[in-house]
């Protein structure tokens, strides 16, 4: 499989500026582990072969689990995850599939009772650049792992 189109080659402005939001997503009042299971979950909704190949490895170097990389997509079922995580992932689910009538009131109390508002914009913020980059990867075709010596990710051991 080759990638179709090198968006970074082709539009370098606009890919370092979404590069540069994403950096600067490190310093949300989210927590790394949370960023990782929102990048994960919305790779699988969106069919993002290589976000979700990415954001699983860069999951485990950050010291995830592999037993709650494989519960993210079953993450209602699964005991695995604490409530605040939950409140993530379903927050995460809504802004992605945008549900026609918009979000609704019970879902953004619910997830209200365990993140703060500036908690809820920052999440929603990585959420939105996650989308993106989705967007961009599965429109290009990009190969999932392909950039992994670049990334640092092939220090996953998840080859």
């Amino acid at each position: 499989m080759t990638q179709r189109l090198n968006y970074a080659q082709q539009s370098p402005e606009f890919f370092k500026k979404i590069s540069e939001l994403s950096f600067s997503l490190k310093d949300s009042v989210i927590e790394q582990k949370i960023r990782d299971l929102v990048n994960i979950r919305a790779s699988q909704i969106n069919g993002c072969a290589f976000c979700l190949d990415m954001h699983v490895k860069e999951a485990k170097i950050h010291g995830e689990s592999e037993l709650r990389l494989y519960h993210v997509a079953i993450w209602r079922e699964s005991s695995l995850f604490i409530p605040r995580e939950r409140a993530a992932l379903a927050w995460t689910e809504a802004v992605t599939k945008l549900p026609e009538g918009g979000i609704p009131d019970e879902l953004y109390e619910r997830v209200r009772g365990q993140l703060s508002e500036k908690e809820i914009s920052d999440l929603t913020f990585s959420i939105m650049v996650i989308n993106a980059w989705n967007r961009v990867s599965v429109a290009s075709k990009a190969v999932p792992g392909s950039a992994d010596k670049l990334y640092g990710l092939d220090k996953a051991g998840l080859n």
